[in-house]
């Protein structure tokens, strides 16, 4: 059974997609940019910045599944520049507990939507 999880407390799709799905025990979260959803703009300048409204989004969506950061078993993290990587790290690792993490790749691409420097999507599970 899928479930379409949304909520206005995270940005609104810019395409045809979901926030999240919802699939028996499993939450697969759309990759969240560094939106603020309380005015629409782009977090810029400041990749430490951009990554934590990038974890405000995927908590909000985690929230509006009855879910935490607790239950997510993968991550991926898609970065303009991997140079970015440690700061963006440093922040991400903020919201884990280092013996539970989940499973993670970093991949740098050329473009990611709105041309912001970081995106991260998640799967959770009950």
């Amino acid at each position: 059974m899928k479930k379409i999880i949304n909520t206005s407390k995270a940005p609104a799709p810019i395409g045809p997609y979901n926030q999240a799905i919802l699939s028996n025990n499993t939450l697969y979260i759309s990759g969240q940019i560094p939106l603020d959803p309380t005015n629409g703009k782009l977090i810029e300048g400041n990749i430490k910045k951009e990554t934590l409204q990038c974890m405000a989004n995927l908590n909000e969506v985690l929230n509006a599944a009855n879910m935490s950061f607790e239950d997510v078993v993968k991550a991926t993290i898609f970065v303009k520049d991997m140079n970015s990587f440690s700061d963006i790290n440093e922040i991400y690792g903020s919201f884990f507990n280092q013996e539970t993490a989940p499973a993670r790749e970093t991949v740098e691409v050329s473009n990611l939507p709105k041309f912001v420097n970081v995106e991260i999507s998640m799967i959770a599970v009950r």
